[in-house]
């Protein structure tokens, strides 16, 4: 790697809305987010699958799975 033209990586303090914060490492020193894994639906098991007019049963009956 070439020198001096490559920024320096340091130790960031990250926060997410619903209170969880862990350490990684980036050019900035804070970050606030809004969702993390600790509250997401697809990492928690509470996401929901809405359908709209039948789509996932037809679907399924297209492909003829169960």
């Amino acid at each position: 790697m070439k020198k001096e033209i490559h920024p320096t990586n340091i130790a960031c303090q990250v926060t997410c809305a619903c209170g969880n914060s862990f350490e990684i490492n980036s050019t900035k020193d804070t970050m606030r987010i809004d969702i993390c894994n600790e509250c997401h639906p697809f990492f928690t098991g509470s996401e929901k699958v809405v359908d709209t007019a039948g789509r996932i049963e037809k679907f399924n009956k297209r492909y003829n799975r169960d």
